[in-house]
């Protein structure tokens, strides 16, 4: 999975800071795209006449306010995905690291998949939520709002129906991580140099290589698990499934046995075309919300460009850097004091 890369220089506040308000601004942006690929992903009429009919059909059904559909509920679990994933992630990363402090590629990619589960654990019914927000039409809407989303779940069909299909999650996370592995295994047989000389373009270039292999290879599992969020017997057309269904193997059987197994990948092309726009917003954002926090910090003389502070040492963390302002400041005011002292 494409991620931003880590700076030293910024606090652990500020990163999650700047990681959260790229994802919002990137999901928000590319809601339509994800509007389009669940509903092809469900079944529900909207995506029975192909990709571009699609955003027609919901445009003349909705309006626009129907490209935004559970757009909050996936902009709320950025945050406690992100600090759980984060968490998570170090601590697996600490428990497989050798002497040294090294971990192989393999063990990393691994460690994120693993952490990923984890998030997902933790925020899945928010993202039941939104995908009962997105089937529903939102102009006959049975939940208004999240939070009426999820108290409406839970009291209709209990606790274990804001975490159906999380299996899937778990499923799909093996070939999601092999896809990953496949690419970065080979990212310097493709660019013909090591990735320490990787520029931002080809580390965006590569994510977005890395992202689409990756889901590409775990999409029937979303599928499936989109379905089975949306399925229920107390909904309006049990939720606008285009297949009935008991279970997730069931699920899988019945899809192909009536649209055969390339309906796995309904929705791949929203998808695919959400990718680029989607991480290049999300490094784009990243960076401009980095330079404002490096200028705060004192690395950068604005935060419009990347021109470095004249004398100040790039490799010193945020707290460092202070620590190291203060000494010269308070060294300073003491030598003055010292020569005012002299020439009295």
């Amino acid at each position: 999975m494409a991620t931003v890369k880590k700076d030293d220089r910024l606090t652990r506040s500020q990163s999650f800071v700047c990681v959260g308000f790229a994802g919002f601004f990137s999901k928000t942006v590319t809601s339509p795209l994800e509007v389009v690929k669940i509903k092809s992903q469900v079944g529900t009429f909207h995506s029975k006449r192909g990709f571009w009919q699609s955003f027609l059909i919901i445009y003349q059904n909705e309006g626009l306010r129907g490209f935004w559909k559970g757009n909050l509920a996936s902009c709320l679990r950025l945050f406690p995905y992100n600090a759980v994933h984060l968490a998570t992630y170090r601590k697996i990363v600490h428990l497989h690291m050798d002497e040294l402090g090294f971990i192989s590629q393999w063990r990393a990619i691994f460690a994120g998949g693993l952490a990923g589960v984890v998030a997902a654990l933790a925020t899945y019914p928010l993202e039941v939520a939104e995908t009962r927000l997105i089937v529903q039409n939102c102009r006959e809407p049975t939940y208004i709002g999240v939070a009426h989303s999820l108290s409406k779940i839970y009291k209709n069909e209990g606790l274990l129906a804001l975490y159906r299909g999380f299996s899937l999650t778990v499923l799909g996370a093996v070939p999601f991580s092999v896809g990953c592995y496949a690419v970065y295994m080979n990212l310097d047989k493709l660019w013909q140099e090591p990735p320490v000389r990787f520029t931002p373009l080809q580390n965006l270039i590569n994510g977005c290589l890395a992202a689409g292999v990756a889901q590409t290879l775990s999409y029937p599992f979303e599928t499936v698990k989109r379905k089975m969020q949306a399925q229920s017997a107390r909904l309006p057309h049990f939720g606008g499934v285009d297949v009935h269904f008991t279970g997730m193997i069931d699920c899988f059987i019945q899809v192909i046995k009536h649209n055969g197994v390339l309906s796995l990948w309904n929705g791949l092309t929203a998808n695919t075309i959400k990718i680029v726009p989607y991480f290049g917003l999300l490094f784009t954002c990243f960076e401009m919300c980095k330079q404002v926090c490096l200028y705060r910090n004192g690395y950068i003389i604005s935060p419009l460009s990347y021109k470095l502070t004249p004398g100040v040492d790039q490799s010193l963390g945020p707290n460092e850097l202070e620590e190291v302002k203060r000494h010269l400041k308070n060294r300073n005011f003491g030598s003055g004091d010292s020569s005012l002292r002299n020439r009295w």
